[in-house]
């Protein structure tokens, strides 16, 4: 839900740019199959690595290049205290942090106990589950 929503934001934040072009999109010519497994899924995934890139120097707090379990967990109860407010939906505050601690254990695929750019931008385009 938390991807659908930045999704959804992102897709939000570039209408305005969409509209501006004034061209409608041009359908690509089919293409051999392809492995596309190094390739972003598709252009949310921009979208989503923007807002990566813009917000998280605000959450790494110490300024490592990487998100600790607090660090993460913070960012993660934020965005899904925006979520529960858009949706009308709510949680018990354990219910969220036990949310925030699974995602934590999802996006660092590597196991380092950090979340790197990469790892987040992967988790949240739902490339990790």
């Amino acid at each position: 839900m938390i991807r659908a929503f930045l999704l959804t934001a992102a897709f939000v934040a570039a209408t305005p740019v969409l509209a501006q072009s004034g061209a409608a999109p041009q359908q690509p010519a089919p293409m051999a199959p392809q492995d596309n497994s190094a390739q972003p899924a598709s252009p949310s995934g921009d979208g989503v690595a923007s807002i990566v890139d813009t917000e998280f120097p605000a959450y790494d707090q110490n300024h490592d290049g990487q998100l600790d379990r607090a660090e993460f967990s913070r960012w993660m109860v934020a965005l899904k205290g925006q979520e529960m407010k858009a949706t009308g939906k709510t949680l018990a505050p354990a219910e969220v942090t036990a949310w925030a601690d699974g995602a934590f254990i999802t996006a660092d695929t590597d196991k380092s106990t950090t979340v790197s750019k990469p790892e987040l931008i992967s988790y949240l385009s739902g490339g990790a589950g």
